[in-house]
């Protein structure tokens, strides 16, 4: 019988282990990530059938290679079939020039394509265990509502997710704390990088154990794996048809979770010419592509890209060690990685507020394209990257900046900017009459970790 891929942590402390014991740990017993030993690749005509293929369908065949010898093939196509019944819409908005949409599922951000996916894997083997888990989670703003509607409902997995207090908006919040039954939703009044901090001490608490915890952030393999799919659908609907075509791809990034599985795609033979890493003014990683010196930022800035206000992405911590480095979860580099390599693939730049502001505006006004703060940092990184690299700034080269969530969750700098209210989607009808239910605890473990012990 074959040997089962397995899934090594980036603080290279603890014994590989299975997909479904990474998925289901959520975080490595060392404080790494679950990253696959080996990385699954696709040929050119692999990729090429996909142009023909709808996108549950793509997403099975790049989860099979990860999962085909974890998960049965009928099992896994009916998780896919039922995690993607939505549209993902590639808007042309000049030459060859795309904005993915990735804001058309439940809660309108692109979080949901992990999130779905990511539960029905963990309800697919808890189910067949007869087994509970209790999800903890941080948001910046949109990982919440996603993962809070992903589980809502489900007898064998309750939900606690801490938020930053100030730093969602008011719709980001709603669509957290109107829910309830098995999902409990925690304000701190801290930077989305406490709330994170919080949920690694109780992983890392042995007097914790107990409780079964699991994470459901973009730390947790179950998320990355469905967020390679994206970058294949996109590329195999937009592409010419020659097997020489490649493409530059625009993430704007936060906790770094979608720019991963950008990379991972580029490793499993998606023709990628270039990334585009775009952060608003947290900008701790273009630094580090230009200086080699990575340092994080304490506290996060505060920009109007809310879920991007993250000073050390967890994720950093893949990305270093698929570029033959190591980084431990403070950030230290113990191993310096392949930074020729790094810059060779990859062009990051920050975007400032302003910036943001006026490309919302530019964009709508040059090219009728409605873009929201993160989609705009997205969009401006790309034109910034045009813009100094004219061999790229061609009508042929296929571009694509992913769009992370609909305009409508910020309606606020919209109305400010382009003085009206983006229309809502279907998915954000009615939540303003909602009642919320939410509690509010300081940043401070030892009262964490009591609420914990007490209601779990």
């Amino acid at each position: 019988m074959a040997k089962k891929k397995l899934f090594y942590s980036t603080n290279l402390k603890t014994i590989p282990v299975t997909f479904r014991e990474a998925l289901l740990k959520g975080i490595a017993p060392d404080g790494g990530l679950f990253m696959p030993e080996e990385i699954p690749t696709l040929s050119s005509d692999e990729i090429l059938s996909f142009s023909q293929m709808n996108y549950h369908e793509i997403a099975y065949s790049i989860g099979k290679k990860f999962l085909h010898d974890q998960i049965p093939d009928d099992d896994l196509r009916n998780i896919t079939i039922d995690a993607y019944n939505y549209n993902v819409p590639l808007e042309h908005v000049y030459e060859n020039k795309y904005v993915m949409r990735l804001d058309q599922g439940p809660t309108a951000s692109f979080k949901d394509f992990a999130a779905r996916m990511m539960g029905r894997l963990m309800q697919y083997y808890l189910d067949k265990e007869h087994r509970e888990l209790l999800i903890l989670t941080a948001t910046s703003g949109d990982t919440g509502s996603a993962i809070a509607n992903a589980f809502y409902g489900l007898d064998n997995i309750k939900v606690v997710v801490l938020f930053p207090e100030t730093e969602v908006t008011a719709r980001q919040r709603k669509q957290m704390t109107t829910l309830g039954k098995n999902v409990q939703i925690i304000a701190i009044d801290a930077k989305f990088d406490d709330c994170q901090t919080l949920v690694k001490q109780a992983f890392a608490d042995p007097k914790l154990d107990y409780l079964k915890l699991s994470s459901a952030n973009s730390i947790n393999i179950g998320r990355l794996i469905p967020q390679i799919m994206y970058y294949f659908y996109s590329f195999a609907k937009l592409r010419k048809g020659s097997k020489n075509d490649n493409v530059i791809f625009s993430v704007p990034s936060g906790n770094f979770g979608d720019m991963m599985g950008g990379l991972l795609a580029k490793r499993m033979g998606l023709p990628v010419k270039k990334f585009v890493i775009a952060t608003n003014e947290n900008d701790e990683f273009p630094k580090f592509v230009k200086t080699g010196k990575y340092e994080i930022i304490v506290p996060s800035k505060n920009c109007i890209s809310s879920a991007m206000n993250v000073g050390h992405p967890s994720n950093i911590a893949r990305l270093i060690a698929l570029y033959d480095g190591i980084m431990d979860e403070t950030g230290f580099i113990h191993k310096t990685p392949d930074m020729e390599l790094i810059r060779k693939e990859i062009y990051s730049v920050s975007i400032n507020d302003v910036e943001t502001k006026k490309m919302i505006f530019d964009a709508f006004n040059d090219h009728k394209l409605l873009l929201e703060p993160h989609g705009s940092v997205g969009w401006a990184g790309l034109m910034s990257y045009l813009q100094k690299n004219k061999k790229d700034d061609s009508p042929l080269q296929l571009c694509i900046s992913l769009e992370t969530a609909h305009p409508a969750k910020f309606p606020e700098q919209i109305r400010e900017i382009l003085s009206f209210d983006p229309e809502l989607p279907p998915s954000l009808e009615g939540i303003e009459d909602k009642e919320e239910s939410f509690i509010k605890l300081e940043n401070n473990y030892k009262v964490f970790k009591e609420y914990l012990k007490k209601h779990y």
